[in-house]
């Protein structure tokens, strides 16, 4: 396969970065059509793939996909040129709207714009989900295995728990279909891969916290707002205002929700504050999808391994369902909402090579004008 210029790739996650609102899912979708559907960069499959691969890793999963296909498609330098373009659009942004906040003292008013968002973003993910689980449901057991695991979502149950515990139970099934002693032997194909200032204790201390968050993280942005409460809330570091603010911005600004911590940080010790959090929580991420990116395909070529990949897989499509319903109960309340996911899910089936950064735009401007009804 051909390697991509380092130019395309930066250019891609550029707007990505850019227009990619509404969380990990949502980004994943649009990277879907952009890499699959429109550039065919990547199969259907290999793509199902590294979702259920960056979902067994801790850390943000829309930037950890990046950072794969960056390596998939332009290697070392990629994998660093794609994670960095996707981030710093929303670093620069949420950057701005940090210095806004600690001179003004205020967040500026946004709401009647992001109120049609949501609706077009959940139209969106399940748009781009569709063939993916096509994909992914290969057989009858693999379909009971995403039932269980999207109604143990629903319930509470923790996402790297029904990940992995789905990929477990499909090896065992299998071993237990097979019945073959020389199981073990199909694992061979997965081993053996080839200023002053700015170093100032808070700064450290600030570094230190957001690389253990970034290294140890499962789960939404919402898990890391949990996180942020005990570490810096807790200690008294930042307020529970503030961190509610971070919340907010993380919210309404595109591009990765971890770029709410350049916020904190900026509020914590100004810029420096703000270079220096931003590093600590992302670069885990780069470091783990260094790592693990080469194994991906040794997965598929190992037979129990591809087992327990297919099952990942499936789990991951049912958690991304899970986000949508909480999601729609959330914002598909009302017709207006109703109306522009319906709408936009309508444009996104029928005319496939659209833009899905076309489809928040409109579902922006849409609710902006529907609540003027």
């Amino acid at each position: 396969m051909k390697a991509t210029s380092l130019k395309e790739i930066a250019l891609l996650f550029l707007k990505l970065g850019t227009t990619a609102f509404g969380g990990p899912a949502a980004h994943i979708a649009m990277m879907h059509q952009e890499v699959v559907v429109k550039k065919q960069w990547l199969t259907d499959q290999h793509f199902l793939d590294l979702i259920g691969a960056t979902n067994l890793i801790p850390g943000p999963n829309s930037t950890e996909m990046a950072i794969h296909i960056g390596h998939e498609r332009g290697g070392w330098r990629g994998l660093i040129v794609a994670g960095l373009c996707f981030i710093m659009p929303a670093v620069l942004i949420t950057g701005c709207l940090a210095w806004l906040y600690k001179s003004y003292g205020q967040l500026p008013r946004v709401q009647p714009f992001i109120y049609g968002i949501k609706p077009a973003i959940i139209a969106v993910i399940l748009a781009a989900i569709y063939p993916l689980a096509k994909k992914s449901l290969q057989t009858v057991e693999l379909g009971i295995i995403g039932i269980a695991t999207l109604v143990l979502s629903l319930l509470g149950y923790s996402e790297v728990l029904l990940l992995f515990g789905a990929g477990f139970v499909a090896m065992a099934l299998a071993a237990i279909r097979l019945k073959r002693q020389n199981t073990l032997l199909s694992f061979i194909p997965l081993a053996a891969p080839a200023g002053s200032g700015f170093f100032s204790p808070a700064n450290v201390s600030l570094f230190l916290s957001f690389l253990k968050i970034g290294a140890i993280l499962y789960g939404s942005g919402y898990v890391l707002f949990a996180f942020l409460d005990s570490e810096l809330v807790a200690k008294g570091i930042i307020t529970r205002q503030q961190l509610a603010d971070a919340i907010a911005v993380g919210q309404f600004t595109p591009g990765p929700v971890f770029s709410s911590v350049t916020f904190i940080g900026f509020q914590v010790n100004g810029l420096n504050g703000a270079i220096i959090s931003t590093i600590g929580i992302f670069l885990p991420s780069f470091v783990f999808v260094a790592l693990l990116n080469p194994l991906v395909r040794k997965m598929r070529g190992s037979k129990m391994f591809a087992i327990f990949l297919n099952a990942v897989n499936v789990a991951a499509i049912a958690l991304i369902i899970a986000v949508c319903y909480q999601l729609g109960k959330d914002n598909l309340n009302n017709w207006r909402g109703i109306l522009i996911a319906g709408a936009s899910i309508i444009i996104l089936l029928k005319f496939r090579q659209v833009n899905s950064a076309f489809i928040v735009l409109g579902g922006s401007v849409a609710g902006y004008l529907l609540l003027l009804v």
